[in-house]
């Protein structure tokens, strides 16, 4: 297995979660192999499956640093899977009246699965961190513009006020949404494997079921039902929570790049030397955070595809299908990382232009308010005859370029019902925002809750 970020240093720094590739190295998966292979000999000893003195032998021998990672990748080409060269390996470091007690009744898919679990425990725990960030600069952001109005716009066109406060509400609630998802399969899914060549412990006779609770609970994780070696659905779950954490990271970067276009210009990416600019037009301000996030939701969800494939694994082993899933699951948590990391850099400094998101709206003419006047204006004469009538006062104010008010108070169908007040009132953007306090609350609490609860 390569390196993520030793093997593309140019690109990399751009898409990737340093900490989360290193998590994920070809050193560390090594180490998480070797600690299952310690902790196998431990909890094997006490069972009386192997000798007491072989268990230290063993344990002194469980460490990277002791293994040529480059022959033992070379020696996987002809045998597969990094774990049978591994665990040669480490058989010969081994005094010779310990070796037979090594890999004892396990086999190799034991060790590579259990180790990745080990390495996403780890992962997952980073990522954590950046999440609980990105949802604290957003809750920081709400709290800043709750009288922030601007443009609610539904396909790329205006359509009602809103304020930016529950614009950012709704960035909050789906990133909290993906984040507690990613929590439940964490709990369910990062389970210990241990079954043996087909999933049995047939070589550990009846203390089987007793050695494998240890183990689990040894390496903490989970202990599940019967051996998953053929059964891949926690790995697909867990990548796809993955994929739920990337997409609600690409939702938020895709509405600041639409925010940061020049013609809008009401948020932008936090400014740093070197950072969003042009080889060739000196003016530019380019989404750079949000181009690796959206970049990277794009590779995550043709990643999920082999994932979906390795699911029909064949009878107890599946060859290809559970080979497959190595880096990809692996390239699935550094890229997500990545994103989440590169969200939190983003929204700590967001710039809002709260006046430009002001200005925007108002240059709308007061269209955006046409269904608040409808509103208003349907008590007096029925919604069907007001959607007509201010429809037609709509086209009108566009055709002319002149304000939905002033055209609305010269129409008598309007101006017959509606005092000026009235009509002003009903054109005020403050007025029109409906249940939007309440539910920026609803998303608040359950942000609180989802961090309090980690």
């Amino acid at each position: 297995m390569n390196d993520p970020l030793p093997s593309t240093p140019l690109l990399s720094p751009i898409f990737a979660s340093a900490a989360v590739a290193e998590i994920f190295s070809d050193r560390a998966m090594v180490q998480a192999m070797l600690d299952f292979e310690a902790a196998l000999a431990s909890v094997e000893a006490e069972a009386g499956l192997i000798p007491a003195e072989a268990v230290g032998p063993i344990e002194a021998a469980c460490k990277a640093e002791l293994y040529d990672l480059a022959e033992i990748g070379k020696a996987a080409a002809l045998a597969g899977n990094v774990a049978i060269p591994l665990v040669k390996a480490l058989t010969g470091r081994v005094r010779e009246s310990a070796r037979g007690c090594v890999h004892w009744g396990a086999t190799s898919q034991d060790a590579i699965d259990s180790a990745t679990m080990l390495m996403a425990r780890d992962a997952l725990g980073h990522m954590r961190g950046e999440l609980t960030g990105a949802l604290a600069a957003l809750t920081k952001l709400i709290g800043a513009h709750r009288n922030t109005l601007m443009p609610g716009r539904t396909l790329m066109q205006q359509a009602l006020p809103t304020s930016f406060a529950f614009k950012a509400a709704g960035w909050l609630s789906g990133l909290t949404g993906a984040a507690e998802r990613l929590k439940v399969i964490e709990a369910s899914a990062l389970a210990l494997q241990f079954g043996g060549a087909v999933g049995t412990l047939a070589a550990l006779g009846e203390k089987g079921a007793a050695v494998r609770k240890a183990l689990a609970v040894r390496l903490k994780l989970s202990e599940p039902s019967i051996a998953w070696h053929a059964e891949r659905g926690r790995i697909f779950a867990l990548g796809a929570a993955l994929a739920g954490i990337s997409g609600a990271c690409a939702k938020i970067a895709t509405d600041v790049m639409l925010l940061m276009q020049s013609e809008v210009g009401e948020a932008f990416e936090p400014p740093a030397s070197g950072k969003g600019g042009s080889s060739t037009l000196p003016h530019k301000r380019n989404p750079v955070g949000a181009a690796a996030i959206r970049a990277n939701h794009r590779r995550i969800a043709g990643q999920m595809a082999t994932l979906a494939m390795s699911l029909e694994a064949e009878h107890e082993r599946a060859p290809g299908g559970w080979a497959a899933e190595w880096e990809t699951l692996r390239d699935i948590f550094v890229l997500s990382a990545g994103s989440a990391e590169r969200l939190r850099e983003m929204l700590e400094g967001l710039e809002v232009d709260a006046g430009r998101m002001r200005e925007n709206l108002d240059a709308a003419l007061g269209l955006p308010l046409a269904e608040s006047l409808m509103m208003a204006l349907a008590p007096k004469i029925g919604r069907a005859e007001a959607h007509h009538r201010v429809e037609a006062a709509s086209k009108l104010a566009l055709a002319r370029k002149r304000p939905l008010s002033e055209v609305a108070k010269a129409e008598p169908a309007i101006a017959g019902n509606l005092s000026a007040e009235e009509i002003d009132r009903a054109l005020d953007p403050g007025r029109y925002l409906g249940s939007a306090e309440a539910m920026i609350e609803a998303a608040l609490a359950d942000a609180r809750r989802a961090v309090e609860a980690d």
